[in-house]
């Protein structure tokens, strides 16, 4: 499953759930920034649902949805979508983009984190 075919505003509620792990409709519209109405949120969380993205449970007189997709899986596949989108289906060029506009702010720590994570790539790769 993947967030690459939903709107901007799914995406929106999607990032919220992944934030609280889960939520209300009502707990969903406070946390957007230029949020849309109240029956609006309700309508995109059933479309979400329909979708196959969330599930709800009734707690009270509620319901409130969670995310089908743990946050790690939804990750992977959202870098795998960047990949073979923009990229080219190349992981270098990948790397190069994040260390052209985040090198300034990486750590040495960081940097020596993603070489730990490179030379293990390597390894596992023979």
């Amino acid at each position: 499953m993947t967030l690459a075919g939903l709107s901007r505003r799914e995406r929106q509620i999607m990032e919220i759930l992944y934030q609280c792990g889960k939520a209300s409709a009502s707990d969903v519209r406070e946390a957007m920034s230029d949020a849309p109405t109240y029956s609006t949120v309700r309508a995109l969380l059933r479309v979400l649902e329909d979708k196959g993205q969330v599930e709800h449970q009734n707690e009270g007189l509620k319901y409130v949805y969670a995310p089908v997709v743990n946050r790690d899986k939804a990750k992977r596949s959202a870098v795998k979508h960047l990949v073979d989108t923009f990229f080219r289906e190349s992981p270098e060029q990948v790397v190069a983009a994040l260390l052209d506009v985040s090198s300034k702010r990486l750590t040495d720590k960081e940097l020596d984190r993603m070489a730990e994570m490179i030379e293990k790539a390597r390894k596992e790769g023979r």
